[in-house]
Formats: structure tokens, sequence, C-alpha cells
């Protein structure tokens, strides 16, 4: 009975490492919609990546996203490296709700702030999806306490409730280079979402508009300093959220 029993473990034991030694891009590609994916995209990612001097076994990936202008940048650097550099902008095709973050469930609001992808959905009813952290550290404080809302998304099919929607052509490209670069090693890829490009002119004209709103204009000059700080530097931001929810740069 205990051989047996020591016969049984033994082979669980090695389905578990197998398993294990399975990588997370040939997990993703028993799905359907990874593999088609591929088909149409593989080419010309290595050809984008190639352009700057990347290879797709190793780079690491950072999403910058801006609501009025309906743009989202994806950056890409050498794992060894620290500076990003822009590999491609894409047209968001569709936004809900208006300029500010997303404070609770049903705003119809697109979250603005500082989050990294946190699932990887191939079954998505929208092709494909990559998850966003939502409500974040801050969110967390600053929205809603019982429903601040969630699933939060970059996804294809180009409708939306509060996500980013690219074209289901887009989604492909970026669905890909995340899971190359989850692939990596990278397990958090960063995802900055600002209300717009936050230069100093464009910001007065804003803080004008939304003169009524200083709550609002308060948020976004925490924001404006995390812009300015990776737009100087094109590096991942380092931050802390303190007891009110707001950003604390270092």
């Amino acid at each position: 009975m205990k051989i047996k029993y020591l016969i049984v473990l033994l082979c669980f034991s090695f389905l578990l490492l197998s398993l294990n030694s399975v990588s997370f891009l040939e997990q993703q590609k028993k799905n359907e919609k990874v593999k088609t994916a591929i088909a149409h995209k593989q080419t010309i990612m290595n050809q984008k990546l190639a352009e700057k001097g990347l290879k797709n076994s190793n780079f690491q990936l950072m999403v910058v996203a801006y609501k009025a202008e309906k743009e989202l940048n994806i950056y890409v650097k050498k794992k060894e490296d620290k500076t990003y550099q822009l590999l491609e902008t894409y047209s968001i095709c569709r936004l809900s709700g208006v300029l500010g973050p997303k404070r609770k469930e049903g705003d119809l609001q697109v979250p603005e702030g500082f989050y990294h992808i946190n699932m990887f959905n191939p079954n998505s009813n929208y092709l494909l999806s990559l998850g966003i952290n939502y409500p974040n550290e801050s969110d967390r404080i600053k929205s809603d306490k019982k429903n601040p809302g969630g699933s939060i998304f970059i996804h294809g099919s180009c409708v939306t409730i509060g996500c980013l929607p690219m074209t289901n052509d887009k989604i492909e490209e970026i669905y890909l280079y995340a899971v190359y670069a989850k692939n990596n090693g990278q397990n958090k890829i960063p995802v900055y979402i600002f209300p717009f490009k936050m230069e100093d002119s464009t910001f007065t004209n804003y803080k004008k508009t939304y003169s009524q709103d200083p709550k609002l204009i308060t948020f976004w000059e925490q924001l404006k300093t995390g812009y300015a700080l990776f737009q100087k530097d094109k590096k991942e931001i380092s931050y802390k959220v303190d007891s009110k929810g707001d950003y604390l740069f270092e």
C-alpha cells in the first residue's frame, strides 16, 4: 500500500514539474485567438523590435495612455536597461466618461493614475484583453469604499464602459507584446494613464477650464509630476502612496 502511494505521489510530482516547466508563452499559445494573433502579428512585432535593436526574447514593455488625445503608446527597452524608447503609437478607438479619475462603480470613467497589467484574458468577449489593477492603492483610499468599480481592461472590439478599447487588429499586436514581455520575466508591466499630455501650457488651459473643481486640479498636479519625470528620463516612475491616497514621487 505504501509503495502504491509513493508511486502516485511521484507521478503527481512529475506532473507538477512538467506544468511548471511550460512557459507563459506556451500556455498562451494553447488558445486559438492567441495562435491567430501570432500568425497575424509575429513578423510585424519582430520587425518593429528589430528596428529598436531588440528581440522578442529580451525586451520589457510599458504602456502610456492619454485620454483627451485618445492615444496609447507602447514603450520598450532591453531587460537590463532602465530607459524606455517609444515603439508604437495606437489610437484608442472610443472612450466613455469625461476627463478625471474613476471613483465609483458605474461612473463610466476611465481611471487616471499609475497601474500595471494584472491579467491576461485570451478568452475575452472583446477578442483579447489585458487587465489593469484598478483600484490601485491610491484609488482604494480616494474612491468609493463600498463600490469603487473594477474590471478595467485594454481590449478589442472598439466598445467600452470605462476601459481602453482598441480595434481588433491593434489589440492583437498589443496583447502579443505583453505576452512576450511577461514571458521574458516582466511580472508587472507598467500602465500609466494621464488625462491629457500634461505639458505646462496645456495644463494651464485645463486648469482654467476646470477651475471650479480644485480637488481635481490638485489630483492632476500629482499626475503632472509623474508625467514630467517620465518625459524627462523615460524610466519607470518610482512613487509611494500616502495615507490620503496622494502620490509621492522619489
